[in-house]
């Protein structure tokens, strides 16, 4: 691998190596120098948390330095463009940039244009993909459930803008899941299905959560959508909001995960985010190791 832009055609080898590498790290830890003498800039054109803080840990616990990219205070707020910021960035001698953008394929046109050899990793890009938050919410999955063959998957919520329904749907499908539901209002299903493999879509909720036994809830992307078209989130949580009647409905091993940031009371509710069947902060866990092992896929053998 060179760059990891979307989960899209990767094997399952592939995603089995990264994923072994990353529960190794976090049971065993990492040499702290492994990635010594590297540099890992983020560059991030919308807001983040969770990403952005696990990419820096992780660089980190490798041993590699790490550089905020602060577009408040560069070049770009005086009208530099993009692509002479990546160059520049280049210049100084960069192994990977961790990139966030709103549009769609940015992280894969700035690993086109890239004159070295840097290795570009897609920190989400609208609502195209988000590859490692998909290896770590099949990571997080697997360390309860490590046969997907025969596991029932529901993913529900603002579908047709979420990149990380993409990327969660390819990772599942690559890993052998043959039953992933598709569950939103019409409105937030996708409009085809060519980048949810294996997928089909529901729009009752209880139908689809019947004996399920992974639940993956998403947050309303508001930000990708027109005021007129965000619905009214009490209406919303009665018809698709993860409350403890619903959740009675799936298997009783049922496995709940949420991306974050969570909305408490609209897409799940406080008493199944804080249970016992979520794996919220487990994510938030598997995320840093993750990301260790992508760092270290790209970075570790180079010379």
């Amino acid at each position: 691998m060179r760059h990891l832009l979307t989960l899209e055609g990767l094997d399952r080898e592939t995603i089995v190596r990264l994923l072994d590498r990353a529960e190794r790290f976090r049971k065993e830890g990492a040499p702290r120098d492994l990635l010594a003498g590297r540099t890992v800039l983020t560059l991030f054109f919308e807001p983040s948390t969770r990403t952005r803080t696990s990419f820096v840990l992780a660089a980190k616990r490798l041993g590699a330095d790490t550089l905020n990219f602060d577009l408040s205070r560069s070049s770009t707020s005086k009208g530099e463009s993009l692509l002479d910021t990546l160059h520049t960035l280049e210049a100084m001698r960069l192994d990977a940039l961790v990139v966030r953008h709103d549009e769609n394929g940015m992280p894969a046109w700035l690993a086109g244009h890239a004159n070295t050899d840097v290795a570009v990793i897609n920190a989400g890009d609208g609502t195209h993909a988000h590859p490692t938050q998909g290896l770590l919410d099949v990571l997080t999955i697997r360390q309860r459930r490590p046969d997907f063959r025969n596991l029932r998957v529901v993913i529900c919520g603002d579908i047709r803008h979420s990149r990380v329904a993409r990327s969660d749907a390819q990772a599942l499908h690559a890993l052998g899941v043959k039953d992933i539901r598709l569950c939103a209002p019409r409105a937030m299903l996708p409009e085809s299905l060519r980048e949810f493999p294996g997928c089909t879509t529901r729009e009752d909720f209880d139908d689809a959560i019947r004996g399920a036994e992974v639940v993956i809830m998403l947050r309303i992307q508001k930000e990708r959508m027109a005021d007129a078209q965000y619905p009214d989130a009490d209406d919303y949580h009665a018809h698709y909001g993860l409350d403890m009647r619903r959740l009675a409905l799936a298997s009783p091993e049922v496995q709940v995960l949420h991306p974050g940031p969570i909305n408490r009371g609209v897409e799940i509710a406080p008493e199944v985010a804080d249970g016992p069947q979520s794996r919220i902060l487990d994510q938030v866990a598997n995320g840093v190791a993750v990301r260790m092992a992508v760092l270290a896929e790209l970075l570790a053998t180079r010379a």
